[in-house]
């Protein structure tokens, strides 16, 4: 079963729209100005005002090379070869290749007409306007993707959660039955969510900054430590006492993916277990040596994974239909 997107729709009305105006204003060649809707509607209101702006650009240059060629040396298919030839390297230099497909519409209609006039000029230049205005004004709604974001978030949360459950069972037991499908899971849902967020930031080009993106890149880069950390477990062979001190570490840290600002807390509390065993007593054994040194070595890349939270200042979340809180993650 086929789905209608916000865009088609957006295309079908927007056109029609641009046809019936350049219609009611008795424009030559009224259809044009459909076309130039559908090239200018865009999938984010940033992408949809760049496109505006170059194909605007390209059209009022194409005009000028149009009356400069035409009238200049004649009304020929050669020379519109020969002006294109000028022409599309002049919109490379000036950054408005996008355009072309536009401005040559406008080209032909010059040609067509087999003079250049005032007249002619001002009902391209009309086309141009009606079109263009017409999807700006289209673009100017886009959906929220706030709700799929924060979808995102919570998914990815649980996954962090369930990875850091599988990582505790293993130092305390070492037993390891997971097949990982975490760690794909959340690869995939990062890109997702990362994807969508900088498209969501396009839509709102006002905003002073994207704290779902800033917050989604965080997250990966926690994950890149969670996925350096999984090897360094297999050294881990041997039961410590440090071993069930950083899976107590752990639990409590896990507990506390959500809401509240506990990344300052827990690096205080890991810098205080990392002194605690500089104390002990030192291995008696190079099986305990082995596996202390890696416990040593997973402490450090969790004070990572801490500090690259740590700066983060938060998501607004709605807590209730009446009320927001800042929340900010471990």
């Amino acid at each position: 079963m086929f789905r209608i997107g916000y865009r088609t729709i957006k295309t079908a009305v927007g056109t029609t729209l641009a046809i019936m105006i350049s219609q009611w204003l008795h424009l030559h060649n009224f259809v044009s100005a459909g076309i130039i809707t559908i090239l200018c509607i865009k999938n984010t209101k940033v992408k949809s005002f760049e496109a505006a702006w170059t194909r605007f650009f390209a059209c009022v240059l194409a005009m000028i090379f149009s009356a400069c060629f035409f009238e200049g040396i004649a009304f020929h298919p050669v020379v519109i070869g020969l002006m294109l030839l000028f022409f599309i390297p002049t919109t490379v230099k000036l950054k408005v290749t996008e355009g072309i497909v536009t401005s040559s519409v406008i080209i032909l209609h010059i040609y067509s007409a087999g003079h250049v006039t005032l007249s002619l000029l001002l009902n391209e230049l009309c086309l141009i306007v009606v079109g263009i205005g017409i999807a700006l004004l289209m673009n100017l709604y886009m959906p929220s993707a706030d709700e799929t974001l924060y979808r995102y978030q919570e998914e990815i949360e649980k996954n962090f959660r369930r990875i850091f459950e599988e990582v505790i069972s293993y130092l305390r037991s070492h037993k390891n039955d997971w097949d990982g499908k975490e760690i794909t899971e959340t690869a995939r849902l990062l890109k997702e969510a990362k994807s969508l967020a900088l498209k969501d930031a396009e839509n709102h080009p006002t905003r002073e900054e994207n704290l779902f993106y800033h917050y989604f890149v965080i997250r990966e880069k926690q994950f890149e430590i969670l996925e350096r950390l999984l090897p360094i477990l297999t050294f881990v062979s041997y039961q410590t006492k440090q071993s069930h001190m950083v899976a107590d570490f752990l639990e409590e840290l896990k507990d506390n993916i959500h809401p509240g600002n506990t990344a300052h807390f827990y690096l205080k509390k890991l810098y205080d277990m990392k002194v605690e065993f500089e104390r002990m007593e030192l291995p008696k054994t190079r099986e305990e040596f082995e596996t202390r040194a890696a416990l040593f070595q997973f402490v450090r890349e969790m004070e990572q994974y801490l500090i690259i939270k740590s700066s983060f200042k938060g998501l607004k979340r709605k807590a209730n239909k009446n009320s927001q809180k800042s929340a900010t993650y471990s």
